[in-house]
């Protein structure tokens, strides 16, 4: 293949009859403990008499009557309703009377008024401002930061992906660019290839229609993690990570620089933290059904609710299915998505969640490699969008299978110790065949050959991590200490069958028919490679003073996989927050990471292991209680043993290359995410970054200048509606790739803009229906991919119609 391949008040919960055939058909469900009990009336405050009504009209009749401020996200109200409220209440406590056993929780504001929002477990259905730090709002009983779903923004609450401490965007000292669940809803976010067009400062290079690598900093993007726990890609044999479909996460994180104190070995670019969703307080369900250009049909369900009357195990199952086809001729592909989770309390301090997922990608047509970038004469080689080199047999099915537990107990003190478990199968299985190698002649059409391929392999890898997390008292301060340590274990097995090429005769006349190889008569090659890391970590948040904060850190692995044994290494982490105010930080960190590499010399010896260094230094501040964030970061990364391609190939005829040092990269990234203003959310970023070694510029083939800007807006004068679009941009990008008469070339790619555009209206508080465009203005335009010297268009308009409804 070529290369680049705690216990609750006890309360009665209704056991909906939907949840139990659900539990039958065997999906998961889930409701979170109830909240507190109604408050009785104070004794002082306004009389009121409010009659019965769904939850949002008794929540704006009693804020009209007592003359405060309440911002209200349908989506948390749809569905709900309040018997009223009649007595002598204050605000705080006619509100926490209107919300209690709903599932949600009135914040108070800084700057006045009140925001509804989710509830976390056993949290109080009120929140004073002087009270409505995020850290106090994000004790969710998974450690892995706030949930989200149904938050309505596009910015997170509290997140826990650079060093498992829970904490705000403006605490954690490296950028951290997130895609909430809101901002997937609103622009039909379905894959992950999606999320990350909307994601600043990341760049997508397609290889082929079934793989594509993400970049950012100049580096490939192979650190993936679920749940926060590591998990490694390998993008020539790709094996489902980058089709993951987004219906059963709540959020996406991507960590910027090194990641070493966590992950242990990977890229210095950046690290993609997938948040799968959890169960829901109530029961809650979804069913929603889309249909779009090129056939695409996409049905969804999501259902969850308490099992048992106490809610004591709680649980949630998710279902999709999607048929889409695309504006290649002959490509479609079938997406089949199934998730469960479940939730227990098995004592009042300790939780154990088990669950697991599997996705199906099977496409047809799949292409292997683009479109050759030049003919035979040197000109461009211009071929309509619809254009597919892929054989008639050619596919490139992708699986992922993933089973994961969970044991968490709290302790009074407020430290938390968790385990979690991780098994997780990536397999495909891949014939392959494409008219993707040489240079067509204008004349006749000759000059072009096949690739085909036969691949059938599968990782199966097993994580287990262990931390303790809490407070101590030190020097009359309090400061927070994490420590665990982590193993993992990944086994890639591969079978791959040469089968050779064929010269096409017209290339110009393609259309995919091509003899399908006798595979079983070819002799397979055979690859089984084991890699195994344990590591032990630790980090201090130092509570120097109260504005000023000090992480210290470090993980020392053990890595033993093919051609490397390194033991004893030390990855240090370092970073420090000031605050300026209670809304302005600045902050600076260093982060290192450890890289062993497979890549080999024209010799046929492995590389050395890559070593990555971050640096970055940045402003971040939050407005309006965290519902608006922002920040502003220079960095430098640097990287040694940076693997390059000489052009040659190893004794077993793959890509050969050769380390070279002192590959840097400097820049700076801009992010502005969450609420604007009263229903105004927006997410926006711009990046900038060179990468040079010996002067000479590197890893051309991302931009060095991007912009996103993606927004909605619920117009007061039209209740229910909502409009939206954003946009994206990147410049000019370059690779070497091969010319037909002039050898290695450099061949640029214009920059481009991308607009897309959304609508979306609440018919009632239950059926929502909601309109996206993307590529609006149909631009065309290209990536390329220098290692195969070919091309791949950039999808055409399209237009998607969604309805959902809510039970």
């Amino acid at each position: 293949m070529p290369s680049g391949l705690p216990r609750a008040p006890r309360r009665r919960f209704v056991r909906h009859p939907l949840a139990q055939a659900a539990v039958l058909a065997g999906l998961a469900f889930a409701a979170v403990p109830p909240a507190l009990a109604q408050a009785p009336a104070p004794a002082a405050g306004l009389q009121v008499d409010i009659p019965a009504g769904t939850l949002d009209q008794v929540l704006n009749r009693f804020a009209a009557r007592a003359g405060f401020m309440i911002t209200i996200d349908a989506a948390l109200t749809a569905g709900k309703s309040s018997p009223g409220l009649a007595g002598r209440y204050g605000v705080a406590d006619g509100l926490a009377a209107i919300l209690a056993g709903s599932g949600l929780q009135a914040v108070g504001q800084d700057g006045g008024g009140w925001l509804l929002r989710a509830a976390p477990p056993q949290a109080p259905a009120v929140v004073q401002a002087s009270a409505a730090a995020l850290p106090a709002l994000t004790a969710t009983a998974n450690q892995l930061g706030e949930v989200t779903e149904g938050s309505g923004h596009y910015t997170p609450g509290a997140i826990a992906t650079a060093t498992r401490l829970v904490l705000k965007p403006r605490e954690t000292p490296q950028t951290v660019s997130v895609v909430t669940r809101q901002e997937m809803d609103d622009f039909g976010l379905t894959t992950i290839d999606e999320v990350m067009a909307h994601t600043p400062g990341v760049s997508i290079v397609t290889y082929d229609t079934e793989r594509t690598e993400y970049f950012a900093r100049g580096f490939a993007i192979q650190n993936f993690q679920y749940d926060g726990i590591p998990m490694r890609r390998d993008s020539s044999y790709s094996a489902g990570n980058t089709l993951s479909d987004m219906a059963i996460y709540d959020r996406v994180e991507v960590l910027k620089g090194a990641t070493g104190l966590l992950t242990g070995s990977g890229e210095p670019g950046a690290t993609i933290n997938l948040i799968r969703k959890k169960p829901t307080r109530e029961f809650q369900g979804q069913a929603s059904l889309g249909l779009g250009s090129w056939s695409d049909l996409r049905g969804q369900v999501d259902v969850g609710g308490a099992i048992d009357e106490a809610g004591r195990v709680r649980a949630r199952g998710v279902a999709a299915y999607q048929h889409k086809d695309s504006q290649l001729d002959g490509h479609k592909r079938k997406t089949a998505v199934l998730y469960g989770v479940v939730e227990a309390d098995l004592t009042p301090s300790t939780l154990l969640t088990v669950g697991a997922d599997l996705q199906n990608n099977d496409p047809t047509r799949s292409t292997w490699g683009g479109i050759p970038i030049f003919k035979a004469d040197g000109s461009f080689n211009d071929r309509p969008r619809s254009f597919n080199n892929g054989a008639d047999w050619s596919h490139w099915d992708q699986y992922t299978r993933t089973v994961f537990a969970t044991v968490e107990h709290f302790f009074d003190n407020d430290w938390v110790l968790k385990a979690q478990f991780n098994h997780q199968i990536n397999g495909y299985d891949a014939e392959l065949g494409s008219a993707a190698s040489g240079f067509p002649d204008p004349l006749n059409g000759s000059g072009v050959s096949t690739w085909e391929g036969k691949y059938v392999g599968k990782t199966v890898a097993d994580a287990l991590d262990l931390y303790a997390s809490g407070p101590f008292q030190l020097l009359g301060r309090r400061h927070e200490l994490v420590a665990g340590g982590s193993l993992s274990k990944r086994r890639w097995t591969n079978r791959g069958y040469w089968a050779g090429s064929t010269e096409i005769a017209d290339y110009d006349a393609w259309n995919g028919r091509l003899p399908e190889p006798d595979w079983d008569a070819l002799t397979p090659s055979r690859n089984r490679e084991t890699t195994r890391e344990n590591g032990l970590y630790g980090a201090v948040r130092w509570n120097l003073r109260d504005d000023l904060k000090l992480i210290s850190g470090a993980r020392v692995l053990n890595y033993d996989g093919p051609d490397i044994d390194e033991s004893g290494v030390v990855v240090p982490y370092l970073g420090v927050v000031y605050d300026l105010d209670k809304r302005v930080s600045l902050y600076a960190s260093g982060t290192t990471i450890f890289m062993p590499q497979s890549a080999q010399t024209e010799a046929g010896k492995t590389l050395d292991p890559q070593e990555g260094r971050n640096l970055e230094a940045g402003v971040k501040a939050e407005f309006f209680g965290g519902r608006l964030n922002a920040s502003a970061a220079v960095f430098h990364l640097k990287q040694d043993n940076y693997a390059e391609a000489t052009g040659g190939l190893t004794p077993g005829g793959g890509t050969a290359y050769r380390a070279i040092d002192g590959v840097g990269t400097k820049g700076f990234e801009l992010e502005l995410s969450g609420q604007l203003a009263p229903n105004w959310q927006l997410h926006a970023g711009y990046s900038h970054k060179v990468s040079r070694q010996d002067g000479e510029k590197v890893s051309t083939l991302t931009p060095e200048n991007q912009f996103s800007l993606y927004g909605s807006w619920k117009p007061a004068a039209v209740p229910g509606l909502t409009l939206g679009g954003g946009t994206r941009w990147q410049d000019k990008t370059w690779g070497d790739v091969s010319h037909p008469t002039r050898g290695t070339v450099r061949h640029e790619v214009d920059g481009y803009w991308v607009v897309d555009a959304m609508a979306s209206y609440r018919f009632s508080p239950r059926l929502t229906g909601r309109l996206n465009v993307t590529n609006l203005f149909d631009k065309k335009y290209y990536t390329i991919f220098s290692w195969y010297s070919t091309y791949s268009w950039g999808e055409a308009r399209a237009v998607a119609l969604n309805l959902d409804y809510r039970f």
